[in-house]
């Protein structure tokens, strides 16, 4: 579950040509709270290219998650590229909630993944736009 969340994210870092040094400490960052080794996070680094696989699988918490960390890396360059908003755009999607969900999420997330948000209250908001 954590290597195809950590999949998309890289996937998403990767859609403006290039992993910021800032994204891919997220990704790190990430990884290593959920048990994965900097080592294996580092090679799924250097080859982005994997199919992101079905999302619609996961509980509504798991999904929840997928979207945070999706927004937060959106944000975490401090530059946010049509390419990401639609690429969370199509992840919300996959996840089962309405594309609505990003715009309504990505003005509650901070870029700076040391400034949380109140996560229960976001969780709350985007249950509305669960299909």
């Amino acid at each position: 579950m954590i290597k195809e969340q950590l999949n998309v994210l890289i996937q998403l870092a990767a859609s403006d040509s290039s992993v910021a040094e800032n994204e891919a400490k997220l990704i790190r960052m990430i990884g290593i709270s959920n048990g994965v080794s900097k080592e294996e996070v580092d090679e799924m680094l250097k080859n982005p290219t994997q199919p992101i696989g079905d999302l619609s699988t996961l509980t509504d918490d798991q999904k929840f998650e997928h979207l945070y960390h999706v927004v937060q890396m959106m944000k975490v360059d401090g530059q946010v590229f049509k390419s990401e908003i639609v690429f969370c755009e199509d992840i919300a999607s996959r996840l089962g909630y309405k594309t609505g969900v990003i715009a309504e999420l990505s003005s509650k997330i901070y870029s700076d993944p040391s400034i949380t948000s109140d996560r229960e209250a976001l969780k709350k908001k985007a249950q509305k736009y669960l299909k």
